[in-house]
């Protein structure tokens, strides 16, 4: 269970970054190909700031997985780190130029200097997702060996089912900008600009699904006993999940009803990972299960409640910012405008449920460090995921409480 659980938390912070980081680069690709004249730059100011608040809260889930994969796996991280070293650099080249240039673009005073930017802009928003999905690729196909750089340097990654796996990286982010960014218009009262999207997010779901089903054709020539577990064996049901929800997404963003579209997108997208790791399961590199590789019990413990601790901070913080960020409600003068009234007594079931979660948060440490028996790790890793839950809907509870007086 301890062996365990830090690589559920890995893959969860995959999925985040997949969907959310995932959006925010293609929506720099469609910058890209937006043409020229007045409704081109109507795209790409659209898309501009739709990313504003949220493209650095998005790369939070990177870093998660980095810093959880190192504590937890050490010799995994390390092995992928050394062997695939040149896609790692080029993504974080593609990050820090991306991230730059965003930056730069309102301090733009001419046309050919804002085109200049998102150019960068756009270029290191499809060079990164398939830098990534290459990194992903050389995994799933099993280039990645245990021990320092013990890999090939460059055919590891570059080979036919990693290019597979970072083209469909670039397809699946264009996929999911265009559906979030169609609802978003909607929202804004730009209809004309909806229907932009939606005829982008209707293409680029198609080119997606084309891509996914060349990369079982890669997978199967490629890595055939992962190929197996996930169109025969225990990935199967998430396959069929994803090509369900990714042909809900069609016909929804067809009916032009793109708040469900959004949830089925990244359904269909967080389905095709969890098939991944169900089919590679136990396996985290060639021959290396996910026992083996795992750190000491005392780190593992550590990082469980580091991780769920973390998470009574970060998820009430990003359900406020996504929140605002949907709603249109992050202009300064709206926030002073709408602060809730202080002074206001909480109400007694926020108190009760504050004081359920540090019991469960006493409980989870107790059983996870004093005892050593499996069924009480199981006990207090479920304290510590009721205290996760209930700690945040302690901290969200007056914010929606709030929100709904002002309705």
């Amino acid at each position: 269970m301890l062996d365990t659980l830090p690589i559920v938390f890995v893959l969860a912070g995959l999925v985040f970054y997949v969907v959310l980081g995932g959006a925010d680069f293609g929506a720099g690709l469609w910058q890209l190909l937006a043409g020229r004249g007045a409704p081109a730059k109507r795209i790409r100011d659209h898309a501009h700031h739709a990313m504003g608040p949220v493209w650095e809260a998005n790369h939070v889930w990177l870093i998660f997985v980095i810093t959880v994969l190192w504590t937890a796996y050490p010799t995994v991280f390390a092995s992928i780190a050394s062997t695939l070293s040149i896609p790692f650099f080029v993504a974080a080249i593609g990050i820090i130029l991306r991230g730059g240039a965003y930056a730069l673009r309102s301090g733009t005073k001419t046309a050919r200097e804002q085109r200049s930017v998102e150019t960068v802009l756009s270029v290191s928003s499809i060079l990164t997702p398939f830098a990534l999905g290459l990194i992903v690729g050389a995994i799933a196909g099993e280039r990645v060996p245990e021990g320092n750089a013990a890999g090939d340097l460059v055919t590891s990654w570059w080979n036919p089912l990693s290019i597979t796996v970072g083209l469909i990286s670039v397809a699946f982010s264009a996929y999911l900008a265009a559906v979030f960014l169609s609802g978003d218009a909607v929202r804004r009262g730009e209809a004309g600009l909806a229907e932009r999207f939606r005829a982008r997010a209707l293409v680029s779901g198609a080119v997606a699904g084309v891509a996914a089903v060349a990369g079982l054709v890669a997978l199967r020539s490629d890595a055939h006993r992962l190929y197996h577990e996930l169109v025969f064996g225990r990935g199967l049901p998430a396959l069929a999940v994803s090509v369900v929800a990714g042909l809900a997404t069609l016909g929804l963003v067809r009916r032009r009803r793109y708040e469900p579209a959004r949830y089925t997108a990244a359904l269909a997208v967080a389905a095709v990972i969890a098939g991944w790791a169900l089919a590679q399961e136990p396996y985290l590199l060639e021959g290396v299960t996910i026992s083996q590789a795992a750190a000491p019990r005392d780190t593992m413990i550590a990082v469980i409640v580091a991780v769920i601790a973390g998470g009574i901070i970060l998820f009430p913080a990003l359900t406020v910012l996504f929140r605002l960020t949907l709603a249109g409600n992050l202009s300064p003068g709206e926030a002073a405008a709408d602060a809730p009234g202080e002074g206001r007594p909480a109400p007694a079931g926020g108190t009760l449920v504050a004081r359920l979660a540090v019991a469960c948060l006493v409980a989870g440490l107790g059983f996870l460090t004093a005892a050593d028996a499996a069924w009480a790790h199981a006990i207090g890793v479920t304290a510590l995921f009721a205290f996760a839950i209930l700690g945040a809907a302690a901290l969200i509870a007056p914010e929606v409480r709030d929100a709904r007086e002002r309705e």
